[in-house]
């Protein structure tokens, strides 16, 4: 397991190779790349705050659920803050085991985590001002079905 909270830049490809090189122990490994979108066209930067030690440990705490509930074999979790640019990538979550299910399931599982309860704060910088990023009712009732 590996849980990365971090300021720069990832290559998901690059992450993602290394995350299944020289495995033969997994039959499934699934992998999502969250990237900062600009819904409205008007984005100039998505602003992520967080507290660092209570941030690394509720991730990995919840990495450490998904493992014991769909018998991951490995997981990674890689969540940036700071300021980032519209079309930046945000976060990536990898899971691998036996079977696909798992790999899938704990996958959504943990995406559903860091969208709606992990520790970070949110804030879109626009022309006309910043704007908090309120809670979504989609995104609750998504964690809701774990």
């Amino acid at each position: 397991m590996a849980v990365r909270v971090q300021e720069g830049a990832f290559d998901a490809g690059a992450e993602l190779n290394g995350f299944v090189q020289g495995r033969t122990d997994v039959g499934a490994v699934v992998s999502f790349t969250g990237i900062v979108r600009d819904t409205a066209g008007n984005l100039l930067e998505m602003q992520i705050e967080h507290y660092p030690g209570m941030t690394q440990s509720a991730i990995e705490k919840i990495v450490q659920e998904a493992q014991h509930r769909w018998d991951l074999s490995d997981a990674l979790v890689i969540h940036r803050y700071g300021a980032l640019k519209p079309g930046a990538p945000i976060m990536m979550v990898a899971t691998a085991a036996a079977h696909r299910a798992a790999a899938f399931e704990a996958a959504d599982f943990l995406m559903d985590y860091l969208k709606s309860r992990a520790p970070f704060w949110k804030k879109e910088v626009t022309g006309a001002g910043a704007d908090w990023v309120a809670a979504k009712e989609a995104d609750e009732n998504a964690l809701n079905r774990w």
